[in-house]
């Protein structure tokens, strides 16, 4: 038996799945109906439990080509029905033995539908998963652990998931830029998508200085998504202002548009459950077009929307908005070098909708050069 407690003191009951024991972690939950390999992967996921709204989990097993770094990082993991057999050519082993083998505890149970809608209604919490033994304690018991647990406001992760030392990805083909990627919870895939445009990208520990980034001598700086609250990213935020500074093309996803906004002088908020899955729409208000980009996102930048606002690199605007609650998805200084988008146009997993902004990074880049 396995159960899930909620730190509201609701329980959900079901089947252990994966590892066996506890674990604790911010509950939250993903639309997506494809990609679960990179979803368990993606280091912006660090301490959190993630419940999969899709049905069912697992048909196609797990690869040696699909992950987004070297481990799996969420700290729990809720599906409904876990494919009894996985079928596909690329699989290497099934998903229940890869959760049991990175020891991620997890949970099969019936009410996903009604988890998440909880969620919807009380918003993301702090949840545990306890199975074996440990499920049969008593719930007022387990609901009091939950309680103790840590939450994701004020949290700093972004070094606990970053690599420990620099790494380059080198550019395929002709080398066009040299990019500094801060790596605040990145995914392979960044990288990746730039160096098929030529970028050869060195990819810096989370506690970069503006020094150590500039003396790269990057044509550009990047900067990645990433776990935890961007309030509590000080230092980066510090070293981002020295890049905006200098003048450098810049250009960050995710936890990197939050900490844009911060260096701006913007704040941030939690959400009240997020965003995460593949199907959000998303409107470029300057040309107008929509794009459904993939997601992962608990907090978000508070931002005027009716027009440019001042900052202390010029003026600033929204670029970006999120069609079905207007939460701000961009960010873009008017006489600078710099942009920010809150989704991942990388696509791992995910559609590939937004691809364009690696081409509009090295657009400013080419100018910077040409200049």
């Amino acid at each position: 038996m396995a159960v899930l407690v909620l730190e509201d003191g609701r329980v959900f009951r079901g089947a252990p799945y994966g590892a066996r024991g506890e674990t604790f972690g911010e509950m939250v939950f993903n639309t997506g109906m494809t990609g679960y390999q990179e979803t368990l992967t993606d280091p912006s996921y660090h301490r959190q439990i993630v419940a999969m709204t899709s049905p069912h989990i697992g048909n196609t097993g797990v690869n040696d080509d699909d992950p987004e770094s070297s481990r799996v990082w969420v700290a729990g993991y809720v599906v409904r029905e876990p494919a009894r057999v996985h079928s596909n050519w690329r699989a290497t082993r099934g998903l229940h033995d890869y959760l049991a083998d990175q020891g991620v505890v997890g949970i099969a149970m019936p009410g996903t539908r009604a988890l998440t809608r909880h969620l919807r209604e009380r918003g993301a919490m702090r949840a545990g998963i306890f199975s074996g033994t440990g499920a049969e304690a008593p719930v007022a018991e387990l609901v009091e652990r939950v309680r103790h647990s840590p939450g994701m406001v004020g949290a700093d992760l972004a070094a606990e998931v970053s690599t420990r030392e620099p790494y380059v990805v080198p550019a395929i083909g002709r080398r066009r830029f040299t990019v500094a990627a801060v790596d605040l919870g990145i995914k392979a895939m960044t990288p990746h998508r730039m160096a098929e445009r030529g970028c050869e990208v060195h990819v810096l520990p989370a506690w970069s200085t503006a020094g150590e980034i500039l003396a790269r001598d990057p044509d550009g700086v990047f900067f990645s998504n990433g776990p935890g609250d961007p309030a509590a990213a000080d230092a980066q935020v510090e070293a981002l202002r020295g890049v905006l500074a200098a003048g450098r093309p810049f250009f960050g996803i995710c936890f990197g548009n939050q900490l844009f906004g911060r260096a701006l002088g913007l704040g941030t908020y939690k959400l009240r459950y997020g965003h995460r899955g593949v199907n959000q729409p998303v409107q470029d208000r300057r040309t107008g077009k929509v794009d459904i980009s993939a997601h992962n996102h608990g907090f978000a930048v508070r931002a005027p929307l009716d027009g440019p606002f001042d900052t202390p690199y010029g003026r600033a605007e929204v670029s970006h908005v999120n069609l079905n609650d207007d939460c701000v998805e961009g960010l873009r200084l008017l006489g600078g070098p710099a942009f920010s988008v809150q989704y991942h146009p990388e696509a791992a997993a995910g559609p590939h909708d937004a691809a364009g902004l690696f081409d509009e990074f090295c657009d400013l880049m080419g100018a910077k050069q040409g200049a």
